[in-house]
């Protein structure tokens, strides 16, 4: 089931409130206000903006009121961004490691217009356009209006490398002792007193370096997320669903020697197999849990495909969803997402509070959209940025899987790789 493509463009979800002189009397108008483009970078994408039904909640326990939202508005588009702390309305977890971001456990939104975007031009599903659309619609879908970067920005590490090295050995002891097979342990890099002043222009040149297959902005008031991630979550089309979790991470080459060469080391690598494999198996029990019977399968195991600045070790696992579970049935029954916690689940979230110092917030969330029919798609936050813009920090997380076999100084080299085109698109 090839979900991928080597070098394939991405599909962006973006959500951002657009501020910009040249539409200033339109946003005015307050159309532009709340704005969500998805964009598959071959010529396709969905854009949604304009006000309508907005629910933002804190506390982490709140499936009734996510479960309430989709119901009102079941027959409507709504885009959701989903912070990995609702983990603790699932399960008896907290989370209580500093937060210097203090994004809210889910923002939910019905936008006021839809439009599919492709090469041929656009098509409004929802909505009627009006003046003024077509010159705010082609200022975010043309990648064409990135310029040069002149932001300034300075990250600090909040994790020391050598605590971040005594941290991965601390949970090797675990995972000897039979506590967990497998963690996915993180780091934050933080930068305070931070403004973006182009908010637009930051994203289009974090995609234009990774040309990741599920990136994101999303722009409000209070919060701005880049996101630039690989990796998709969960996907429903019909009865079928489908989630890709991505373990296994090598550097792109020089030239295609070089890249083939790394290729077939990563796909023959026995440690980042053996991470895919039982996170895999993971997934195929959260899959069960809502599946029907006999339906969970492994489409693909540990393929290797290609990105702008990494090549990454993907899987596929599939089931067919039982009629009577909701979107919150199936929410409940996968999330967090297993390529972000470990295993077992509880296990390795568990550690995860304990042994790493900063609250992951909407990091190892997700993003994504339901569509009137009842299908949905939401991807992974990683390789991303979330920028408070009343506190004015810009957090940027990195993280990796931890099993017996993994070398701490190799596991700090893999963060390195992944982190470092990100942080570099700005200004030192």
């Amino acid at each position: 089931m090839q979900r991928y493509q080597h070098n394939q463009k991405q599909n962006v979800y973006i959500c951002y409130f657009y501020k910009n002189k040249l539409l200033e009397s339109f946003c005015e108008m307050k159309e532009m206000r709340k704005t969500c483009y998805l964009n598959s970078n071959d010529g396709t994408g969905t854009l949604a903006f304009g006000d309508g039904p907005y629910l933002r909640i804190d506390a982490p326990a709140c499936f009734s009121e996510i479960d309430q939202f989709t119901l009102d508005h079941e027959n409507s588009y709504i885009f959701a961004l989903l912070s990995y702390d609702l983990k603790n309305g699932i399960e008896n977890l907290s989370s209580n490691n500093p937060d210097d971001t203090k994004f809210p456990a889910v923002i939910l939104w019905c936008p006021e217009f839809v439009v599919k975007v492709s090469d041929s031009g656009y098509l409004y599903v929802h909505g009627k356009e009006r003046s003024g659309h077509d010159d705010f619609i082609r200022s975010i879908v043309d990648d064409n209006t990135r310029s040069d970067m002149n932001e300034t920005v300075s990250f600090i590490p909040r994790t020391s490398k050598k605590k971040y090295l005594d941290t991965v050995n601390k949970l090797k002891e675990h995972i000897q002792k039979g506590d967990i097979y497998e963690i996915n342990y993180c780091q934050e890099y933080i930068s305070y007193n931070t403004d973006i002043k182009d908010i637009k222009n930051t994203y289009l040149n974090l995609n234009n370096i990774t040309r990741s297959p599920f990136s994101c902005m999303f722009d409000s008031d209070e919060f701005t997320l880049f996101s630039c991630s690989p990796e998709r979550f969960i996907k429903k089309n019909g009865f079928n669903l489908i989630t890709q979790p991505i373990k296994g991470t090598a550097k792109r080459g020089t030239n295609e020697n070089e890249d083939k060469f790394l290729i077939n080391n990563l796909k023959n690598d026995p440690k980042e197999r053996a991470e895919n494999i039982m996170i895999v198996d993971l997934m195929r029990n959260d899959l069960s849990k809502v599946a029907e019977n006999n339906s969970v399968k492994v489409d693909e195991l540990c393929e290797i495909y290609s990105f702008e600045t990494v090549h990454q070790m993907i899987s596929t696992v599939s089931c067919k969803v039982k009629k009577e579970y909701s979107f919150v049935d199936i929410l409940k029954a996968t999330f967090p997402m297993g390529s972000m916690t470990g295993a077992p689940k509880i296990s390795a979230m568990e550690l995860i509070e304990e042994h790493e110092d900063f609250k992951r917030g909407l990091y190892s969330g997700s993003v994504g959209y339901i569509s009137p029919n009842g299908d949905f798609d939401f991807n992974v936050i990683i390789r991303s940025m979330i920028h408070n813009k009343n506190l004015k920090t810009l957090s940027c997380s990195v993280g990796s899987a931890i099993t017996v076999k993994s070398d701490a100084e190799k596991e700090y080299e893999e963060c390195q790789i992944k982190i470092k085109k990100m942080i570099d698109v700005f200004k030192h």
